[in-house]
C-alpha cells in the first residue's frame, strides 16, 4: 500500500486558566491576590525527514493532539506549558488547508514548521488589582484552541521524472542506473508506488524517480493518474521512455502523444520542463522502422537515444546526456506560494446585531477575549466587563444602534439589560 495523500486533524493545546488565590498566611493580614498565570498550549510542529517516503502511517493514526497549559497556582506559581506534538512528515510534504490553500511545504530534511500555536495561558487575579480593587476574585482563563483538518500531500523531489506506459521498462532502467531495487516483471498494468534511485556521474549526483500511473485519462483522475502525476511537479528534467518495438502491438509515436497530452492536461507549466526520449527495446523487431518514424516526426525538437536497457546498451549515453543537460537547469526550489495561517489572529473589534426589536447581540474577538475574563457571578468581574464595554465604545454604539433603557444586550454567553 503506498499513501501518498491523506486527511488529517490538528490541534494545538489549550492554555491553562490563571488563579485567582488570595494570599493567606498566619501575621500576615490583607494578603491579597497571588494567583499564578496558566500555562501556555503546546504548539504542533511538522518536521520534514528522509526516514520516510510515504504517509502510510497517517493511514493509522488521524488526529494530533499537543498538551494543554496547566493552570496557574497560589505565590504566583505560573503553570507548566502543554508539551508540543511532533508531527514527522516525509520530505516533500505539502501541508494544505481544508479549502486547498498551501499552508506548509517541508521540503528540505529537518525543517521545522509551527502549523499551530497552544492556546495563551490565563493570568491570574494579580493581574487585574487596582487602587480601587485590591483582592479582586477572577482571573482569566486561557485560550481553547480549535483542532483544524490539514490535507498532507506528498509530491517526490527528485531531478529527473521517468515517464511512460506501464511495461515500458523504465522500472529496469531504473534499477540499472541507480542503486533502486524496484519490482521488475512483465506487467501489464502500473507499479503502484514511485521508485527513486540516485545516479552517479563522475562527482555529480542526481536523483531519478520513475512516475507510475501513466494511463489514458490519467489528467483527468482515470487509474491512479491524479495520484502520481503531482510527483512530476517537483521534477526538473523529464525522461519519456517508449517501447519502441511496439511489441504490445501499440504504435511508439502515439504512446509518445497520448502521455504527453495527459501530462500538460494536468498542469499546462509542465509543457516548460525540457524531456530526453529513450526509444527502448531496441533489440526487436520493428524497433528501428519505429525509431527512424519517430525521429522524422520529433528529432528536431527531442534528444532521442536508441537503447536496450536489459544489456545496458545506451545507458550511458543517457547518463552523460542528462548529467549535463541537469548542469544548464536552475536547481530544485520549494514552491512559490503565499502561506496561509490556520489560526485567526485575536483581535479586539467588535460588531453589533439587532436580532429584534430592542434586543442586540455584540459579536467580534473583543467578546471572545472578555469571555475569558468575566464572571457574571462575581461583582468585581462584572464591573471590570462593564468598565471595558464603556472604554472600548460598545456602550457608546449600543446606543447609536438605538439601544435604551431596557433593551436586552447579548455579549456571548452574558445577557443584560441595558442601562443608560
Amino acid at each position: 500500500m503506498f499513501i501518498d495523500k491523506v486527511k488529517i486533524y490538528i490541534k494545538a493545546g489549550d492554555g491553562g486558566n490563571g488563579s485567582a488565590s488570595l494570599h493567606t498566611e498566619k501575621y500576615v493580614p490583607n494578603g491579597g491576590p497571588d494567583g499564578g498565570d496558566g500555562g501556555k498550549g503546546g504548539d504542533v510542529v511538522f518536521v520534514a525527514t528522509t526516514s520516510e517516503n510515504t504517509l502510510n502511517a497517517f493511514h493509522y493514526q488521524k488526529h494530533f493532539r499537543a498538551g494543554n497549559g496547566e493552570n496557574g497556582g497560589r505565590q504566583r506559581s505560573f503553570g507548566k506549558q502543554g508539551a508540543d506534538i511532533i508531527v514527522k512528515v516525509p520530505v516533500g510534504t505539502v501541508v494544505k488547508n481544508a479549502d486547498g490553500d498551501i499552508v506548509a511545504d517541508m521540503f528540505e530534511d529537518g525543517q521545522r514548521e509551527v502549523i499551530l500555536t497552544g492556546g495563551k495561558g490565563g493570568r491570574g487575579n494579580w493581574h487585574f488589582k487596582t487602587s480601587r480593587r485590591q483582592s479582586p476574585a477572577f482571573a482569566e482563563h486561557g485560550v481553547k484552541t480549535e483542532q483544524y483538518e490539514v490535507t498532507l500531500e506528498l509530491k517526490t523531489i527528485a531531478d529527473v521524472g521517468l515517464v511512460g506506459f506501464p511495461n515500458v521498462g523504465k522500472s529496469t532502467l531504473l534499477s540499472v542506473v541507480s542503486d533502486a531495487k524496484p519490482k521488475i516483471a512483465n506487467y501489464h498494468f502500473t507499479t503502484l508506488s514511485p521508485n527513486l534511485g540516485v545516479v552517479k556521474y563522475y562527482d555529480t549526483t542526481f536523483v531519478m524517480a520513475d512516475i507510475p500511473g501513466l494511463i489514458e485519462g490519467a489528467s483527468e483522475g482515470a487509474g491512479l493518474g491524479h495520484s502520481f502525476l503531482r510527483h512530476i511537479e517537483r521534477t526538473r528534467l523529464l525522461v519519456h521512455v517508449l517501447d519502441i518495438s511496439g511489441s504490445e502491438d501499440r504504435d511508439p509515436l502515439a504512446d509518445f502523444e497520448l502521455i504527453n497530452n495527459e501530462i500538460y492536461s494536468y498542469d499546462d507549466s509542465l509543457k516548460e520542463l525540457p524531456m530526453i526520449v529513450v526509444a527502448n527495446k531496441m533489440d526487436m523487431p520493428s524497433s528501428e522502422e519505429n525509431l527512424q518514424r519517430f525521429k522524422k516526426k520529433y528529432g528536431k525538437k527531442y534528444q532521442v537515444i536508441p537503447m536496450t536497457t536489459i544489456i545496458h546498451e545506451g545507458v550511458d549515453e543517457l547518463i552523460v546526456a542528462v548529467a549535463k543537460l541537469l548542469e544548464t537547469l536552475p536547481p530544485l526550489e520549494p514552491l512559490q506560494f503565499t502561506p496561509v495561517k490556520l489560526q485567526k489572529e485575536e483581535t479586539d473589534d467588535f460588531a453589533i446585531d439587532m436580532l429584534e426589536e430592542d434586543v442586540f447581540e455584540v459579536t467580534g474577538g473583543l467578546v471572545t477575549m472578555l469571555a475569558r475574563k468575566v464572571n457574571i457571578d462575581d461583582y468585581d468581574s462584572f464591573r471590570y466587563f462593564q468598565r471595558v464595554l464603556k472604554e472600548r465604545g460598545v456602550i457608546a454604539e449600543l446606543r447609536k444602534r438605538g439601544a435604551h433603557d431596557g433593551s436586552t444586550v447579548i455579549v456571548g454567553d452574558i445577557e443584560f439589560e441595558f442601562v443608560d
